[in-house]
């Protein structure tokens, strides 16, 4: 058995490295908070200043993805990207670049993470999952007849829209046609292990369709479950489940979801069923509607080998901040529910979503150097920058080490808000550190005069 490849299994970058100013600008879009951020990369909202459309835009850093030699996989995923256009599928809009960085201008989908949903509300209904796996098997088979296989399919990779739409992102680990050997098959031991089909972590080659399948097969079990079908601590113990699929289904699931499901994690990848197979059942085909869209052939990959040209004939100019991001209106508005912001800066489950808000009106550099006072005896590694900070943990958690991201935005005069997300790790370990943080940030969080704290923080007394 190869060694497993799981998502973003390249190490993160040391904290030593100084955190990097962000562009207020970039091109024609003008950038606000941050939405996400990884090892080689961040996520942030901006908008046209144009049109007032909102847009999420990835930054990648140029010279952690040269050190690292990832430039194939970016301008791979770039290209996949490019090349799947459906209602169900995360677009991509346009790639710019700087000297230093790599802008993809991707659409902005507000509805969160399909993993938080389940997190924070249990299993979904069968009707509801079986809408789900739909639109999921829809773009999917989409993908498949591009020639693109994703690779890392599970609920953290599928978004919602403002519709309640299913949408697949993150395609860093997707292979396309030329990555196939002669044997027709793929080689790379990669995604993630609960979520992995039993042919992909053996050494002999796979077919990436139907181990995408099996992947889609533990989403539909999540959904209706609530719980993973393959989950140990103990990697080999996992392994060793998945390849016999030894998993049981709860007694909610339906007869003909029990048996749907088993047909999808059946171990052996050539009596597995197809997606003619499964579009054929009955299960699935209840209240169907297809995806209706207007395939285009006529994409076009050349700004790809650009953003990497040493040209600086089309690279934009780098402008960076001085001072805290100032959030506007519309900002505002989008981190809301509906127009009510009544709720803004109170959101007791955001721990659990692996982000967090406050207001405070103490100087950002107060609110700063307090967060950093009582990070570090949490065993939390601290670099701060331009009322921005990074905190990593010194200790190994079930994903990896913990790193949060802390970024200070002004509201109003002398009115801040403190917004704290995960970068890094698990999200539970995420919820448990905000509890213990936010326990020495008392004198730093902003209380109405009635006494009761216009905050995120939650309490246990």
């Amino acid at each position: 058995m190869r060694e497993f490849l799981p998502t973003g299994a390249l190490e993160e970058e040391s904290m030593g490295n100084e955190i990097e100013d962000d562009d207020e600008m970039i091109g024609k879009y003008e950038i606000g908070k941050t939405l996400g951020e990884g090892t080689f990369a961040k996520v942030k909202y901006a908008k046209h200043v144009d049109t007032g459309a909102s847009v999420a835009i990835k930054i990648i850093d140029k010279e952690k993805i040269l050190k690292h030699k990832m430039v194939e996989q970016i301008k791979r995923e770039i290209s996949t990207m490019k090349l799947v256009k459906h209602p169900n599928i995360v677009q991509i809009y346009e790639v710019l670049a700087s000297k230093t960085k790599i802008y993809i201008v991707l659409e902005y989908v507000t509805g969160g993470e399909l993993f938080n949903k389940i997190l924070n509300n249990g299993r979904l209904r069968e009707d509801q999952s079986r809408k789900y796996f739909q639109q999921l098997i829809d773009a999917v088979d989409y993908c498949h007849s591009r020639g693109v296989y994703h690779r890392d399919l599970k609920p953290e990779n599928l978004l919602l829209d403002a519709g309640g739409n299913l949408k697949i992102s993150d395609f860093g680990l997707s292979a396309l046609p030329q990555q196939f050997r002669a044997d027709g098959l793929l080689h790379t031991t990669c995604g993630t292990p609960n979520y992995v089909a039993p042919e992909v972590i053996d050494d002999k080659g796979y077919a990436g369709a139907t181990a995408d399948l099996w992947s889609c097969g533990v989403i539909l079990y999540v959904l209706m479950a609530g719980y993973l079908p393959f989950d140990e601590s103990n990697l080999m113990t996992l392994y060793k489940k998945i390849h016999k699929a030894d998993f049981t289904c709860p007694p909610w699931f339906s007869t003909a979801a029990r048996r749907f499901i088993l047909q999808i994690l059946d171990p052996n990848p050539k009596t597995r069923v197809t997606v003619a197979q499964i579009r054929k059942t009955d299960w699935f085909k209840k209240g169907y509607t297809p995806a209706k869209f207007e395939q285009k052939d006529d994409i076009n990959l050349d700004d790809i080998e650009s953003v990497f040209s040493e040209s600086t004939e089309h690279l934009l100019t780098e402008k960076n901040e001085t001072k805290p991001t100032v959030m506007n209106a519309f900002e505002l508005i989008t981190l809301s529910n509906g127009l009510n912001l009544s709720g803004l800066f109170d959101t007791p489950e955001d721990p659990k979503k692996g982000a967090t808000r406050f207001t405070s009106t103490k100087p950002p550099n107060e609110i700063i150097a307090s967060i950093e006072e009582v990070a570090k005896p949490l065993g939390f590694d601290v670099q701060t920058r331009n009322f921005k900070m990074k905190m990593k943990g010194d200790k190994e958690g079930r994903k990896g080490h913990l790193s949060v991201a802390t970024q200070v935005f002004e509201v109003a005069p002398s009115l801040f808000m403190v917004e704290l997300h995960k970068a890094n790790g698990d999200t539970l370990e995420y919820h448990s550190f905000y509890e213990d943080l936010s326990k020495g940030l008392k004198d730093v969080v902003w209380q109405s005069k009635a006494g009761t704290s216009v905050n995120a923080i939650p309490s246990k007394n």
